[in-house]
């Protein structure tokens, strides 16, 4: 049974290296205790059963370790073999910890496994292993062999392990020929598996059928041949990006089976958006969260659904068939897709991300219609293909739409009205001018929370924004007028980026700051600015001027901004006595004044009880 909530991070295989389960050093870190008499010299034993040796540089095996050791840490040395006498009467050790050292298959005798019927966890990711152990003991729960130069794996390396759960072997040189068709003949119950970073060709056949995650990306993939998962009925995370599938490499069958009943999830979206430059970047962190109706799970109870499915970086033109029907994530970034059919996504029904970013979508690339199947789609990640418009007749309960650096120029009154739920919409680095964005296009967005237009051809601001704005992100467009209109009821608004136009403070109309109560952050950083606006709101804390022409700061320039924090005037054309001594006085929470990069050094005059952190200049 799945916890919840469960957070899931969408990131690249992480290996548990050395110290890394809790459960396998669970005596480290913890309070010193007198040190026993049989320990190793320079090595720690905070436990009887414990032995920490890691990061001293050995480079021979240390003597004197008690046969009584349960967890033995040696990560971090140069060790460059085990001897067999040594480590085979070390047989009540649970954990043995080799990660980081110079071992290789030659020094790591196999026979020295066989009394070590205990051993649970073995790390010896970063060696130089060239091929696996041909024998490991049957208790074993995860092994890592990650980071190698592993070529072969035997039958009884993974083979018979009842108990194993993870094995990681990421960043070797495994080819198929390399790993045997019975290599986990007997290991019923790995959970995950991951042979990224490897030369794979095609997905190996008779894999674990309990694996919940696969990873496979990074290797040359170019097929999934029939069958291959047929018997991983319990899988749920599958990457195989960064590999050469093309579509003749999938078919119909290919995720057939990886779809069964399971119980209703609710993924909520936890995202942080990097500045959106010419080369975005997204993080995603997924919770899954059982929605009300769903019937409990017993602790014995296995999902049998494929929920994430990664195939970015390959070479399809077209979104696969027979996609699950459990299907929550959905990437396909960096292929050649042209064209979405909406017959191929008809079985992807309860799809909540889908992520199109970098392909070939031009004008016909999402016809209307598209992806109404996909009534429950929370995001859809567009940007960096060749759209012209907002793609017609979305889902009506999507979230977030993401749709920058595309070609789009127009938005009419009713482009986004399939849309009421949108809570993000970022249209940045579009072809979008003021004349050609309708004064109502905006008007049915009413959950709207965060809109990013930065990077288009806008001179003045669009109207009728929804009142619930949190974030208006405006920088590098044409603005030269600001007027109090288009922000009237922006009472909930907390952060304006208006940086990289042309704005000059004549050309900001009395009380265009007036109804910004809640704005926290204002960016207005490279404009024409001559002097501090006036009548900020009362809100701010962070205010950023820098690139401007400031030449002086007058005794009231900050009289309104009670609350400021952080104020940046770099790159002005401030000199050493351009900011008067009384500029700051009142702004009790000023802890940053950032000058650097004017004419000549500037004198910043704190208030006494302010701490006192500038960036430039001081009292």
């Amino acid at each position: 049974m799945w916890p919840s909530p469960l957070l899931l991070v969408l990131l690249l295989p992480w290996s548990p290296a050395p110290g890394m389960e809790d459960a396998a050093f669970p005596h480290l870190g913890e309070s010193s205790q007198p040190t026993p008499r049989a320990c190793p010299p320079r090595c720690s034993c905070p436990q009887p059963d414990t032995v920490d040796c890691g990061g001293l540089d050995l480079q021979v095996f240390p003597d004197n370790i008690t046969r009584a050791a349960q967890y033995l840490s040696l990560q971090n040395n140069q060790l460059q073999e085990l001897p067999y006498n040594e480590l085979s009467r070390l047989d009540s050790l649970r954990t043995l910890n080799l990660y980081n050292n110079l071992i290789s298959s030659e020094g790591l005798p196999d026979e020295a496994f066989e009394s070590l019927t205990q051993l649970q966890h073995i790390y010896v990711a970063h060696n130089k292993l060239s091929v696996a152990p041909q024998f490991l003991p049957r208790s074993l729960r995860v092994v890592d062999l990650a980071a190698n130069q592993v070529t072969e794996i035997f039958p009884l390396t993974f083979g018979e392990k009842p108990e194993l759960r993870s094995v990681y072997l990421h960043n070797n040189q495994l080819s198929n020929a390399g790993l045997p068709p019975d290599a986990f003949h007997g290991s019923e119950a790995v959970v995950t598996l991951s042979l990224s970073g490897n030369q794979l060709s095609y997905v190996p056949p008779s894999l674990p059928p309990s694996l919940e995650r696969l990873h496979l990306q990074d290797n040359l993939i170019s097929k999934v041949p029939r069958g291959a998962l047929s018997r991983q009925t319990h899988l749920r995370e599958l990457y195989l990006q960064h590999n050469q599938l093309t579509d003749s490499g999938l078919d119909a069958t290919t995720f057939r089976s990886l779809s069964s009943s399971a119980p209703r999830w609710n993924l909520q979206l936890v995202s942080q958006h990097h500045s959106l430059t010419p080369s975005p970047k997204i993080c995603l962190a997924l919770t899954l969260v059982a929605q009300p109706d769903a019937r409990p799970l017993s602790p014995a109870s296995k999902l049998h659904c494929l929920e994430y499915l990664d195939l970015s970086y390959n070479q399809l033109a077209m979104v696969p068939t027979g996609l699950p029907r459990t299907l929550a994530v959905l990437h396909l970034g960096r292929n050649r897709i042209q064209r979405v059919e909406v017959a191929r996504l008809h079985g992807a029904r309860g799809l909540r991300y889908l992520l199109l970013q970098h392909n070939q979508l031009g004008t016909t690339g999402l016809p209307a219609g598209a992806l109404r199947p996909l009534q429950g789609l929370h995001t859809l990640h567009l940007y960096s293909n060749g759209l012209d418009r907002v793609p017609p007749m979305l889902p009506r309960r999507l979230q977030a739409l993401v749709l920058p650096h595309n070609h789009v120029a127009t938005l009419g009154a009713h482009d986004l009205a399939a849309t009421p739920g949108l809570a993000e919409l970022n249209l940045a680095y579009n072809r979008l001018a003021s004349a050609r964005v309708h004064h109502w296009a905006f008007c049915p967005l009413r959950a709207l929370r965060s809109l990013n237009l930065a990077g288009n051809q806008l001179t003045r601001l669009p109207g009728s924004l929804p009142s619930g704005l949190h974030t208006l992100q405006l920088q590098r467009n044409q603005l030269r007028a600001l007027e109090p209109e288009p922000l009237a009821g922006l009472d909930q608004l907390r952060e304006l980026s208006l940086a990289h136009n042309r704005l000059r403070v004549g050309d900001i109309g009395p009380g265009t700051w007036h109804e910004l109560q809640a704005l926290q952050v204002l960016d207005l950083s490279h404009n024409e600015l001559s002097f501090v606006p006036p009548d900020l709101p009362e809100a701010l804390e962070e205010l950023h001027l820098q690139g401007n022409r400031i030449i002086l700061i007058g005794p009231e320039a900050f009289l309104s901004t009670p609350c400021l924090r952080a104020l940046f005037l770099r790159a002005n054309r401030l000199h050493m006595t351009s900011i008067a001594p009384e500029a700051f006085l009142g702004l009790l929470h000023l802890r940053v004044v950032d000058t650097e990069g004017n004419p000549e050094h500037v004198l910043v005059q704190l208030p006494p009880t302010a701490p006192r952190h500038p960036r430039a200049g001081g009292p």
